[in-house]
């Protein structure tokens, strides 16, 4: 700053005293700000078709394209006999790719499941075009997710060779 006067030196001299650090600050937030505005103007007067923003979703499905789609063997909604007197049954399901077998309990407090054959493994729980959540698998395929489904969800596995995903299912 210039001591005389309280306003800041112009850089042309030479004499500033390190201010370009903080111009460049704010010129980020102003740009970042600018950026928001006008998104925001965009989603108002020229929105995305409901048509196109359903052809991105799909698009992104393709991103796992070489991945192999597990099949749904069992699901208690479908499958199993009503038990009397029980009115909050877990969901169970079981998805099946080749040798490889995924039991899956849906609750109201997340997931509960176990790869079988037991090997190394990752899950992750895929909720719509947002960020998969993770969730690790002990030594004897087993995982927990504490975090339930809203929604549609399914679940992407990656082996050492392979990666596997099940079919789409609301929780």
């Amino acid at each position: 700053m210039n001591k005389d006067n309280g306003f800041p030196y112009d850089g042309a001299n030479g004499d500033g005293d390190g201010d370009e650090s903080a111009d460049a600050l704010l010129e980020a937030a102003a740009d970042a700000l600018l950026e928001e505005e006008l998104r925001q103007a965009a989603a108002v007067l020229d929105p995305v078709p409901d048509f196109l923003r359903q052809l991105a979703l799909e698009a992104y499905a393709l991103h796992d394209l070489d991945a192999r789609i597990a099949e749904l063997t069992f699901d208690s909604l479908v499958d199993a006999l009503p038990v009397r007197g029980v009115t909050d049954a877990p969901r169970m399901l079981t998805f099946r790719a080749g040798a490889l077998t995924v039991d899956v309990e849906v609750t109201g407090e997340g997931l509960i499941g176990q790869v079988l054959p037991p090997g190394s493994a990752r899950i992750e729980v895929l909720g719509g075009p947002g960020a998969a959540r993770p969730v690790a698998v002990d030594s004897l395929g087993r995982f927990l997710s504490d975090d339930p489904p809203r929604g549609p969800f399914a679940l992407r596995l990656r082996t050492g060779t392979e990666v596997i995903v099940t079919e789409w299912l609301r929780a």
